[in-house]
């Protein structure tokens, strides 16, 4: 017929041939049958030893609390997808961000924005004037110490010869050092210096990096690849205090490392070595401590770690962002310390910022290894490509000359003298608050653990401490809120040293403050500042999404020019 398609006779006898022949070969039903269950069988063996290394890790009762925790957090993500929730929690997210733009966002007279490149370039003189403008915009007294951490200033003096190295060493790239052999000899010499601050063996090593982030990243990197090239690890773990820093979390999710978060001493606020024990297991390729951690300013019992790590054959990083150019100092300018460094025969790196207490410009750290061979698993090498062979140690490709002639300087200036004496300074700062809030605020105010470095966090059990940093914030300073448990902390630096008085004296008005309010109210609740209201919201959601949704609009609005 027209249009049909006809199948030849012998094609179809041919076929219902072979078809007849399958189904009378029992061969054919077995091999099939075969891997489909041998398929079967590897999927129930990998979910069941996942399942296994749960319960050994976190134990029947954690792994309970596990499973409840999730079910909870998918309910209330369920909850807040309801068409008439969601739309009423999206419109108060819209109104807070609102609210958070007019803060940040400059606008009305005065305020020129640049939307494009001006038709003709400006001249210096102009280019001066809207630089001085820039500079002097209303902002948070870090000059007079009032703002936790964030500037680590090491006086003007060292800022005037930072500036000199800046535009000497302005032009240059790293990437190409024979273009610009003083650059590499600087930064080795840096990477160098850190090394014998920390007490590295022979043969140890090292890379400068953008900041503490990128050195906690490249450690992570290193740890995975290693566990992948020499033990063939697919399905990387890690082990962190749930203190540390959020920058692991991080590498987790760019590098597809599962991270367990292991809990603290309630009372010593140093991770659980018990717990980091349980949850070692084959897959493991990483154990974290902080020397010390961001919240509460205490480090962990590296020693502990390291027992751990040297009979699991882990290895084992110690952040020492924060501490920096802190912890090695400690006992020469005469405070207590404990062991952090490369003595510690289990760590294997360690990763310092240059520019937190090492005083170098924005933009510059180090991260240490026991070996080079440590160093090379992060190491980026392409033989192929058309543009020539291509290799870097770091995330970044070309990097700014000028940030290490510039973090070079510093360390040059400063000396181990000059460390020494901000060492003793700061500390000595850190301390003076410590004591003061025990002196003088408590029962209001207590201290978390028992800090050594530059941190003091403070609590309390008979006010809301994130009250007392939205009253702290309406005296001018500038603080750090934390959270589980609710908290706020100060980080020292060289102006808090002369702030110190100021800040024990402001802190007191400020919970006075708070009490009084909660007197006139009459035990009802009295209207809360932004952090009070943020955290207090964000503390009793079991579900995080909408704080996700405040955090990512925050991200967007440092964007809106």
């Amino acid at each position: 017929m027209a249009g049909s398609s006809r199948v030849p006779v012998s094609l179809r006898n041919f076929a219902s041939a072979k078809t007849a022949a399958v189904r009378r070969s029992p061969y054919a039903v077995f091999n099939l049958d075969l891997v489909r269950n041998i398929v079967f069988a590897y999927f129930l063996l990998r979910h069941f030893r996942r399942a296994v290394r749960r319960l050994r890790g976190r134990g029947i009762i954690g792994t309970v609390v596990d499973v409840y925790s999730y079910a909870q957090r998918y309910a209330y993500g369920v909850f807040l997808n309801f068409p008439g929730i969601k739309s009423k929690v999206q419109g108060q997210v819209d109104e807070a961000l609102k609210k958070l733009e007019d803060k940040l966002v400059q606008k009305g007279p005065g305020v020129t924005r640049y939307l494009a490149l001006p038709k003709e370039g400006f001249t210096k003189e102009q280019a001066r004037a809207e630089l001085k403008k820039l500079s002097e915009m209303e902002h948070t007294s870090w000059e007079d110490g009032y703002v936790s951490g964030a500037v680590y200033h090491g006086g003007d003096a060292l800022l005037d010869i930072q500036s000199e190295a800046y535009r000497m060493f302005s032009v240059s790239n790293p990437l190409h050092p024979d273009v610009f052999p003083g650059v590499r000899k600087m930064e080795a010499e840096i990477v160098a210096m850190v090394l014998a601050m920390y007490n590295a063996p022979v043969g140890a090593a090292g890379i400068t990096t953008s900041g503490g982030t990128e050195s906690i990243l490249m450690a992570c990197l290193s740890a995975r690849t290693k566990a992948y090239e020499e033990r063939g690890v697919s399905e990387p773990e890690m082990i962190i205090p749930n203190t540390a820093h959020a920058a692991f979390d991080k590498a987790s999710y760019y590098f597809g490392i599962t991270v367990h978060h292991v809990a603290v001493d309630p009372v010593t606020l140093k991770v659980d070595l018990k717990a980091v024990n349980r949850l070692v297991n084959y897959n493991t390729v990483l154990i974290v401590g902080s020397a010390p951690n961001f919240p509460h300013g205490i480090i962990d019992d590296i020693t502990g770690l390291s027992k751990i790590a040297l009979r699991r054959r882990i290895p084992l990083h110690v952040d020492a962002c924060l501490g920096s150019f802190i912890v090695p100092f400690l006992e020469k300018a005469g405070f207590p310390t404990t062991p952090f460094d490369f003595r510690v025969k289990g760590v294997t790196s360690i990763s310092c910022d240059t520019h937190k207490y090492g005083f170098a410009p924005k933009g510059n750290s180090v991260l240490l290894f026991r070996t080079k061979k440590l160093r090379s698993y992060g190491y980026f090498i392409t033989a192929t490509w058309p543009g020539g062979v291509y290799a870097s140690p770091s995330l970044a490709g070309s990097r700014a000359g000028s940030l290490i002639a510039g973090t070079w300087v510093s360390l040059m200036i400063q000396g181990e003298s000059g460390y020494t004496s901000s060492c003793r300074e700061i500390v000595g700062a850190m301390k003076e608050i410590e004591t003061g809030i025990k002196e003088k605020l408590q029962p209001d105010i207590y201290v978390l653990g028992e800090p050594m470095v530059s941190v003091v966090a403070f609590s309390s059990k008979t006010i809301n401490i994130y009250d007392v940093a939205d009253e702290m914030n309406t005296l001018g300073w500038h603080l750090s809120a934390l959270q589980d448990p609710p908290a706020i902390h100060i980080a020292c630096t060289k102006p808090t040293v002369s702030a110190t008085g100021k800040f024990l004296e402001d802190l007191e008005k400020a919970v006075k403050e708070v009490k009084l309010k909660g007197e006139k109210s009459g035990g009802t609740k009295a209207a809360m500042g932004d952090t009070a209201a943020f955290y207090g919201v964000a503390g009793s959601l079991p579900n995080k999404s909408v704080v996700n949704s405040m955090a990512s609009g925050f991200i967007d609005t440092l964007y809106k020019a």
